[in-house]
């Protein structure tokens, strides 16, 4: 349980259920609803998303080096706004009071748990692909990489500059779905039990893997209304990332049953 002394025995892992394409419809709703129940809440932690990512373009002013620097935190940051989501559902559904010192109290406890070893690796994970994408940049672009690409965007036109881009975006959809795959239960399953962060990310890979296709369809789902909440300057993300948070709380019930 999120408010448990880490010295509490470690739970049993919970095994792996069915999730169907209909439950993906059901979840959405739950977190509309969970999000209209306590709309503070998701306002808050979403705001913390949006007014971060205006202070880091206007912070890196168009420099590579700070915009990197200052977008280190945010993946590291991300677990812990998730969890306060997915405790405000976790208490709509126990019927438990709504209180920022609550709240927030469980942000702040799971920094001695296991959610800033996910962190950390999401952390490595983000630094990995940057690399990475330099990497791919490089290798197709070749000189053009001393082109300012502010103002010749005609380079990625060119015959390289497609595949650069078609590559690009073939990796990076395989990295981002093998960490939601890491991810997606794991850290639901860190905040409410006492389970150990390495277990809880392989159960979350196997629970990603048994029901491969749902999970394709809901890791498209977020791509999709995330990339849709960025277009009007980022402000789409208030209402998207709250109700996909309390969602996920909600497949994550669906996705492991209890042990009796």
């Amino acid at each position: 349980m999120s408010d448990a002394s880490p010295h509490l025995a470690a739970s049993p892992l919970p095994d792996i259920g069915h999730v169907t394409l209909v439950e993906l419809w059901v979840v959405l709703k739950a977190g509309m609803t969970d999000f209209r129940r306590a709309p503070q809440f998701g306002l808050f932690f979403s705001a913390v998303y949006v007014l971060g990512g205006f202070f880091m373009l206007w912070l890196g002013a168009g420099h590579v080096t700070w915009i990197l620097a200052t977008s280190l935190g945010f993946p590291l940051a991300a677990p812990f706004a998730a969890v306060g989501l997915y405790e405000v559902s976790r208490r709509l559904e126990t019927d438990q009071p709504l209180h920022w010192r609550d709240i927030l109290g469980v942000v702040w406890n799971e920094r001695t748990r296991q959610v800033p070893w996910i962190g950390a690796i999401i952390v490595f994970y983000f630094l990995f692909w940057t690399f990475l994408a330099h990497m791919i940049f490089a290798l197709f672009m070749g000189l053009s990489t001393m082109t300012n690409v502010s103002q010749s965007w005609e380079v990625f036109l060119t015959a390289n500059g497609l595949t650069m881009i078609a590559v690009e975006l073939g990796v990076g959809a395989v990295l981002a779905f093998l960490l939601f795959s890491l991810t997606v239960v794991s850290l639901p399953l860190v905040l409410e039990k006492e389970v150990d962060f390495v277990s809880a990310m392989i159960l979350s890979f196997r629970t990603v893997r048994q029901n491969l296709l749902v999970m394709w369809i809901w890791a498209g789902i977020i791509a999709v209304l995330s990339l849709i909440a960025l277009a009007p300057m980022f402000l789409g993300l208030v209402i998207v990332l709250p109700v996909l948070g309390h969602a996920t709380w909600h497949l994550y019930r669906r996705a492991l049953c209890d042990r009796v």
